[in-house]
């Protein structure tokens, strides 16, 4: 199974290597963006059915890169419209995956620090918003910012949500505030990464518990 990593890796690769542009967004650049997200899905596939049956939290991380990759193609046609859909397909993901990473250790202090940051990007956004994204945007830190407390069970899982939230920063300061020197690369590099990292979490669980099963 990890060499479907590798798989995942190489497609990022593929994807910088190619550098779509955006300004003329196609299926086939779409497909190209989600590649390392497909190579997601295989690594956590090959683990097997069982595997994602026995562990619930590889199944919602599973749902989850589904549903990244749905958003992903959105954002490849933000441009015309379709950028509040890839917000809700990635809402949904960080629903699935604060649900995959359960509620224990609870860590209160974490969720206040948690809590703090979220607000300091929302009180920093909120002057460049307008309109529906005034609430949209609220709802999404919040989102995100919860799946980030939820993370700190495990080491992977969190690093990733801490990546996976400099990129959304990444995103959103870029397209509601001003540019981002390099933003296309800071959020590509940052969402890979901690997608694979998430991903891994899922694995890491199971480790866990086949470690407690037989001590």
């Amino acid at each position: 199974p990890h060499q479907h990593l590798f798989q995942e890796n190489l497609s990022t690769c593929v994807y910088f290597v190619l550098w779509l542009p955006t300004s003329s967004p196609s299926w086939f650049s779409a497909l190209i963006k989600c590649l390392p997200i497909f190579c997601l899905w295989v690594f956590l596939l090959a683990h097997g059915i069982n595997f994602l049956v026995a562990h619930r939290s590889a199944s919602r991380i599973l749902a989850g890169l589904i549903f990244s990759a749905v958003g992903d193609a959105f954002l490849i046609w933000q441009e015309q419209g379709y950028f509040v859909h890839g917000l809700l397909m990635f809402a949904i993901t960080h629903i699935l995956y604060s649900s995959a990473f359960g509620m224990k250790p609870l860590d209160l202090k974490a969720g206040f620090v948690m809590t703090l940051v979220s607000s300091f990007c929302y009180t920093f956004l909120y002057c460049y918003l307008s309109g529906p994204f005034t609430y949209l945007v609220a709802v999404y830190i919040a989102l995100i910012g919860f799946m980030g407390w939820r993370a700190i069970a495990g080491l992977s899982a969190c690093i990733g949500a801490v990546l996976f939230m400099v990129s959304d920063l990444t995103i959103a300061v870029n397209k509601f505030c001003f540019p981002v020197p390099y933003s296309r690369a800071i959020i590509m590099a940052t969402y890979y990464a901690a997608q694979m990292l998430i991903a891994l979490s899922a694995v890491e669980s199971r480790d866990e518990d086949d470690f407690k099963r037989r001590n």
